[in-house]
């Protein structure tokens, strides 16, 4: 009898293409042999995500980096499965030209993709001690609220940073380039976490076997790129494949495969000067699973 764990992860393309090989996406079984384990893969937005991580919902699930602080006392981050900016990231647009320093000095009403994602934490790192005013937009209508002129500014994520210009949006501020410039780090975005008490549950040892399968399932998933583009490009909303494959060329790399130790020391200075701005809590020890 196989142990049913969920993994829980965002409806983007990035993360589709990570996962697919642990599922029965076409009814001929996982194109990984999963052990003792069956996967079942659920798709949700990333705050919905990080809002039922303080719940434990989920076995597996992706996080902002952000909200690790809050749910370390149930997840720990594995170290396969995140998504950092190398010199990219979330962009702050406009509806007109403007440099971020006038921008903020403007205060205008930014729309953010929720409360607890790591790109409202960037902006408020980046705004320091200036007045910043925000609030939480679906990320898919955040494009078109900025253009509507319902919010002064936005924060796009996922294939809006991409898209951003098909909208008559101006990029004021890449907060990827901008932290690359500030640290000489990349910026962390999402990671991957599961459950601490996983061994107690499953059994000795099964945190690192399952683990193990994640890592598996990102290699087979990058050696099987035509099939995986095929497969992440159904979350793609409205991403021809080129673009796809652009988009998951910026998420899924040798960071996803392992943070490495400059990618931890990303997490760690992200979450240090989050801290410091109170975008989030403090916390002592970010853990890290393999």
């Amino acid at each position: 009898m196989k142990h049913t764990v969920t993994l829980a992860h965002s409806p983007d393309p990035d993360d589709a293409f990570m996962w697919w090989p642990l599922a029965d996406i076409d009814g001929s079984g996982p194109a990984l042999n999963t052990g003792d384990f069956s996967f079942e893969l659920v798709m949700e937005d990333i705050e919905t995500l990080n809002q039922k991580a303080e719940r434990g919902e989920y076995d597996i699930t992706a996080i902002s980096i952000a909200q690790y602080p809050t749910v370390s006392d149930i997840y720990d981050l594995t170290a396969c499965g995140a998504s950092l900016g190398d010199g990219y990231g979330p962009k702050v647009v406009a509806s007109h030209k403007i440099t971020m320093d006038d921008l903020i000095a403007s205060n205008p009403v930014f729309a953010v993709p929720g409360e607890r994602t790591s790109a409202l934490a960037t902006l408020r790192i980046l705004a320091a001690n200036r007045p910043l005013q925000w609030e939480s937009v679906h990320f898919t209508e955040i494009m078109n609220q900025v253009s509507s002129g319902a919010y002064g500014a936005g924060v796009v994520i996922h294939e809006g940073q991409l898209t951003f210009e098909e909208h008559g949006l101006h990029e004021v501020c890449d907060l990827g380039a901008w932290w690359l410039a500030k640290t000489g780090l990349p910026l962390p975005l999402g990671g991957n976490v599961i459950k601490r008490d996983t061994d107690s549950r499953f059994g000795n040892g099964a945190t690192n076997q399952i683990t193990t399968l994640l890592h598996k399932s990102i290699v087979h998933a990058m050696e099987n790129r035509e099939k995986s583009l095929q497969w992440a490009a159904k979350w793609g909303r409205g991403i021809d494949l080129s673009c796809t494959d652009e988009f998951v060329e910026m998420y899924v790399n040798q960071w996803t495969l392992d943070f490495e130790e400059r990618g931890r020391e990303a997490v760690e200075t992200f979450l240090e000067q989050a801290a410091s701005v109170n975008a989030v809590s403090s916390v002592e020890v970010v853990t890290f699973v393999y």
